[in-house]
């Protein structure tokens, strides 16, 4: 028996006519690898510029002498480990884990403006935030992230269990309106709590910029196992996904089980983006922009459109980082902030340069 998934690829890349099936997929094959080299290529680059770039000038002699030294007490060595390295190595993890998240919430809600927004994580980690400090009085870093994990987590549930209660289960259409309700609720009691405590407000108010300075490498070391258990599952969603692309009753033709393949991607999307947002922030238009280029040069399949989003969101992410610190020296504008002067133009240019692709 031939494999759904074989199936599923052989419908998304055949082209009408049959005799230049071969020509097209190996052209197609040619050009994504050749993309994804691409990508990688600029990666590293990026990695490079945000070890060598920021508010305090560093010739490229004493980067190198600092990468080669880790237990340097000299002021080049205390810079790049203690406070470029860290910030780098997080900025990478959850630049990946967004653009993996934001690919799986378009293909899972069919709709090509979601991000942890329009599914309530955002707001749901924001709310736990609030919560503990305004609740139990913790301010410390390591103490409310894990409620922003927790947050973002009970959001994704809460959202699929509400856009499950429908006779044929989570739809897309049932998905992006729990995900509003979602929310609007956990923006309504955030802005009650920050209301009566100022500690709350404050805390919030440093948390919601969106930002990877101040974590210590530890703190990324924490979060990185849910990262990389979210994108092993997006790895095993993405067949699924394609056939979902196709349409439900052809996916279930296939013998794709669509509710399964759902909660694994909505698991997926929970480890992501909470632990990203948990880290970092609700920062925006990663997912969302990754997701619209890599769909441009891969076409459909999520396979390919996974592996796109995720080295342009690391890629995007860290860019945003190194503008942040070389513009405004010698202080730095946040990453969050950075990335919507940055994401919102080039999103409006996207949409304006060609029709928006149907999911």
């Amino acid at each position: 028996m031939v494999p759904v998934k074989e199936i599923v690829i052989e419908a998304l890349s055949a082209p009408p006519r049959t005799g230049k099936r071969r020509q097209v997929a190996v052209r197609r094959a040619h050009r994504r690898w050749t993309g994804l080299l691409i990508l990688v290529a600029t990666l590293l680059l990026a990695l490079l510029a945000s070890v060598a770039f920021g508010s305090k000038s560093l010739t490229p002699g004493e980067v190198w002498n600092a990468l080669g030294n880790p237990g340097g007490t000299a002021e080049a060595d205390v810079i790049v480990h203690a406070l470029r390295l860290p910030r780098t190595v997080l900025a990478l993890v959850a630049g990946v884990a967004l653009g993996v998240a934001g690919a799986l919430m378009q293909g899972h809600t069919r709709n090509p403006i979601a991000d942890p927004v329009i599914l309530g994580l955002s707001a749901g980690a924001g709310m736990w935030v609030v919560g503990a400090v305004f609740l139990l009085g913790v301010t410390d870093l390591y103490g409310y992230v894990w409620f922003a994990f927790l947050g973002a987590a009970m959001a994704a549930l809460l959202v699929h269990f509400v856009g499950s209660l429908t006779r044929g289960g989570a739809t897309p259409v049932t998905l992006a309106l729990a995900g509003a309700a979602s929310h609007a609720l956990f923006t309504a009691i955030t802005a009650g709590m920050v209301i009566f405590d100022r500690q709350a407000l404050d805390t919030y108010r440093f948390w919601t910029v969106g930002a990877v300075n101040g974590r210590p490498l530890e703190f990324t070391a924490q979060l990185l196992p849910f990262i990389v258990l979210g994108l092993l599952l997006a790895a095993y969603n993405a067949p699924g996904l394609n056939a979902l692309s196709l349409g439900e009753d052809v996916a279930r033709t296939l013998g794709v089980r669509v509710g399964a393949t759902r909660t694994v991607g909505m698991a997926a999307i929970t480890l992501l983006t909470g632990a990203a947002v948990a880290a970092c922030g609700p920062i925006g238009f990663v997912g969302l922009v990754a997701t619209h280029i890599a769909r441009h040069f891969t076409g459909p399949d999520y396979r390919w459109v996974l592996a796109y989003a995720g080295l342009l969101g690391g890629t995007l992410v860290l860019v945003a980082d190194v503008l942040g610190r070389v513009v405004a020296r010698p202080g730095e504008l946040q990453v969050g902030i950075m990335l919507a002067l940055i994401g919102a133009p080039v999103f409006i240019q996207l949409v304006r340069r060609r029709k928006p692709v149907r999911l």
